[in-house]
């Protein structure tokens, strides 16, 4: 049976229809109102573009970091979601089977440079030596997996790359423009070093991890990194949030927010190692990032139009003949106290909280508090 839905805020849509109930027909796209349709009485919540975190780990059990995808998907506010490397050319066809084919989410997946990802995150880098890269077999994945492949990833820091330095990224970049693709660097601790790693970048091409308080790999470190960081995105080189475990420092956001620097997505990193903590989902994040200077307005983009534009997803229709997919949530008062990845506190004023997403007639309740099932 169709669904209306009532009693909403519109936020996120470039689209100048602003409707005061939205019908949704049997096969999830929206249509006109029919009286036969369940109405959903959506308490005054704002309805935004589907949720879209451009950077997790869903690769349970292919890697040992990975969470299910349901953790980071519908129960969560998430409609869309991009696995950042878990898995590399030696694996990716079990993630396509195992998860991307199989959830309601729409899950597409940047392509791990090295051949094994993170199957062994961190105890077996994946960027070991030349051995570890195979430019062929990642090239006809991507040829056989144009679908859902977003991109190419590699993880540019010294506890991966070690003496190898600068060198592994430069086959991900070429193989991301024989590609066709763009590149996700993570950046950390060098080697590389940042200026090293943005010589290489082009207009299109995503910096995840661009907040971090890493010494040595922040672009917080100097000045000139600082204004390299704010060329490259002013010429379209994407900055993504990526909190994670080690990868978000307020100190570093406040102040590029402050200065200009705004990030083109908000994402989580979210995996088993930061799911408990600091993480734990998108709207904490996104909230935390509502905190660091980012308007209520701009933190809707982040997580909404410009995630969804970078994975060829609809994000500014809600005229009849376009699939229903969208986010409800509240923007509520709070006193809540939060930590950064170096442990460092903020106390939240306002924060995200989905209430329920909308997939075609597939209404999903949020979890009311970490940890804990919503009811509907």
């Amino acid at each position: 049976m169709g669904i209306v839905l009532r009693n909403f805020r519109i936020v996120g849509f470039e689209s100048a229809t602003r409707p005061s109930e939205i019908a949704i027909g049997d096969d999830g796209l929206i249509t006109n109102a029919d009286p036969e349709f369940r109405v959903i009485d959506c308490g005054g919540a704002w309805l935004s573009p589907g949720w879209a975190d451009l950077h997790v780990h869903v690769w349970h059990g292919g890697t040992d970091i990975s969470i299910r995808a349901d953790e980071a998907g519908l129960c969560r506010g998430v409609t869309a979601m991009a696995d950042a490397g878990s898995a590399g050319e030696a694996s990716f066809h079990g993630l396509r089977e195992y998860v991307i084919d199989r959830q309601r989410e729409t899950i597409k997946a940047f392509i791990n440079i090295g051949s094994i990802g993170l199957v062994a995150c961190n105890r077996v880098p994946e960027l070991i030596d030349e051995r570890s890269i195979d430019v062929d077999r990642t090239l006809d994945v991507i040829e056989q997996n144009q679908d859902v492949i977003c991109g190419v990833k590699v993880r540019a820091s010294g506890v991966i790359v070690g003496a190898w330095g600068i060198t592994p990224l430069k086959i991900g970049k070429r193989v991301a423009e024989i590609a066709n693709l763009p590149l996700m660097v993570h950046v950390g601790e060098p080697p590389p070093t940042l200026d090293e790693v943005f010589d290489l970048l082009s207009p299109g091409d995503v910096v995840t991890h661009c907040f971090n308080g890493k010494r040595g790999g922040s672009i917080a470190d100097t000045q000139n990194l600082f204004q390299y960081a704010q060329k490259l995105a002013d010429a379209g080189v994407h900055m993504d949030i990526g909190h994670g475990s080690a990868s978000y420092s307020f100190a570093v956001a406040e102040r590029s927010i402050r200065e200009g620097l705004k990030p083109f997505s908000i994402s989580t990193d979210l995996h088993g190692r930061n799911l408990d903590g600091p993480v734990y989902d998108l709207a904490t994040t996104a909230s935390k990032l509502l905190a660091a200077g980012l308007s209520f307005e701009e933190c809707v983009a982040c997580i909404t139009r410009n995630p969804r534009s970078f994975l060829g997803l609809g994000s500014d229709r809600l005229e009849p003949g376009h699939r229903a997919d969208f986010t409800l949530f509240d923007l509520i008062d709070s006193d809540e106290e939060v930590f950064d990845s170096q442990g460092d506190k903020r106390r939240l004023e306002q924060v995200l909280a989905p209430k329920f997403t909308v997939l075609g007639t597939h209404v999903t309740p949020a979890l009311r508090t970490r940890g804990e099932a919503g009811d509907g």
